[in-house]
């Protein structure tokens, strides 16, 4: 049983970034997906991957999983790059587009 331990990106429908310091752990699907034979919803057997295990710490999360004797591999969030922007650049005289009602 493989599981996969990441911390969640923001979301993209709010500016928030609540919830992105937990890391969540998230089993691997180990049975292939199929259409059901009756409705033809694409649906699985394996009710493990519906799990989402929240940690507060890396360490616990890898605590977690070798105190179950799964085997895992650590996603290490990607570092955000924020430019620095000033609400006054907008105006400035050396803006390449005249700023216009």
């Amino acid at each position: 049983m493989s599981v996969r331990i990441f911390q969640p990106s923001k979301s993209a429908m709010q500016s928030g970034r609540a919830g992105m310091q937990q890391w969540v752990v998230v089993f691997e699907q180990e049975t292939p997906r199929g259409a059901d034979p009756l409705m033809g919803w694409t649906s699985s057997r394996d009710t493990r991957e519906q799990l989402r295990l929240s940690f507060a710490t890396k360490e616990e999360a890898v605590a977690y999983c070798e105190r179950e004797g799964l085997q895992f591999s650590i996603e290490e969030p990607r570092e955000r790059k924020v430019a620095p922007k000033a609400y006054a650049d907008n105006f400035a005289f050396k803006r390449a587009l005249p700023w216009t009602h």
